[in-house]
């Protein structure tokens, strides 16, 4: 079973504005609200594209019904913890340019969290663990690798994709497998990642420090997969941008909708560009359809 935790989620609330002025009134042309969080995202790709999974993390209020609501309308299993506060709603206005303005998560107990733990407890070396996204602030910075650590004897494999202090504390658990953009990779390493050269240098030295598998996404100049033995290139699909929320979180949901039928790294890397690339090209998350057009099209090179 795929499990993917998502600490901070949110629901996604999506307008569009004809010519956004700041400081004066503005008149919705379109909206739509989505339930969101980077884990939520990974769930709703492998959901669209067959695989079930089931999401952790923590919930609560009116937002987070909503987004227990919307997540079971598409099968897939909510395994959330109930906190106190309200989940979090996240506005993405689309005009002339994409503004985010995330909202607030509520305050995390320690008794909520030792109930998040007791969860992964259950988990075996079947199953695969996704951490994906921002951590609350009420919670520590190290409770990525601390869940990491939690699920070590169990054999469970453990993909993390966060940044900031967190990835930092992230790499020190070594996780099977971490995707990080260009930008947290230079951040990681306190360096400019620009080029693909940039991406091979610095990707492999995650490597050394003991990630199995490292995927580094690069925005419109496609993405790297590295590991021990091998470096993949992966060109930037073709078509025109329509929303760049969730194409690195359907990199992985493609990447594992491949892998855990496949356990091959460089099927799953092809497929996980062209779910990147699905979503970009889609107004919301990528459909199979989408990812089944565009795989074909993929062509994934050793560099």
């Amino acid at each position: 079973m795929i499990y993917t935790c998502t600490l901070n989620p949110a629901i996604d609330y999506f307008i569009q504005v004809d010519n956004f002025e700041a400081g004066k009134l503005n008149k919705v042309k379109a909206d739509r609200k989505m339930p969101g969080g980077k884990g939520i995202n990974v769930s709703r790709v492998l959901d669209h594209l067959g695989q079930t999974s089931k999401c952790l993390g923590f919930i609560g209020g009116f937002t987070g019904d909503f987004i227990i609501s919307e997540l079971k309308k598409e099968g897939i299993e909510p395994n959330f913890v109930t906190v106190n506060g309200d989940t979090r709603i996240n506005v993405k206005l689309k005009s002339d340019s994409e503004t985010e303005i995330n909202g607030v998560a509520p305050a995390i107990t320690d008794t909520q969290r030792d109930a998040l733990f007791a969860k992964l407890d259950t988990l075996t070396a079947d199953d695969i663990l996704v951490l994906s996204g921002s951590v609350p602030a009420t919670l520590p910075v190290t409770i990525y690798k601390e869940m990491i650590e939690r699920v070590s004897g169990s054999g469970a494999k453990v993909v993390a994709d966060t940044s900031g202090d967190a990835f930092k504390e992230v790499v020190k658990a070594k996780p099977f497998l971490v995707k990080p953009n260009h930008l947290e990779l230079g951040d990681y390493f306190g360096v400019d990642v620009e080029t693909v050269e940039d991406v091979k240098t610095y990707g492999r030295k995650l490597v050394d420090l003991g990630i199995e598998h490292v995927i580094v996404s690069m925005g419109g100049k496609g993405a790297v997969y590295i590991d021990k033995d091998l470096i993949l290139f992966a060109p930037p699909a073709k078509g025109k941008l329509v929303n760049s929320v969730g194409a690195g979180d359907s990199m992985v949901g493609g990447f594992l909708s491949e892998y855990v039928t496949s356990q091959d790294f460089r099927k799953a890397f092809r497929k996980g560009a062209a779910a990147g690339g699905a979503t970009a090209f889609s107004v919301d998350l990528c459909s199979r359809e989408k990812v089944e057009e565009l795989l074909p099209t993929i062509e994934v090179s050793e560099i």
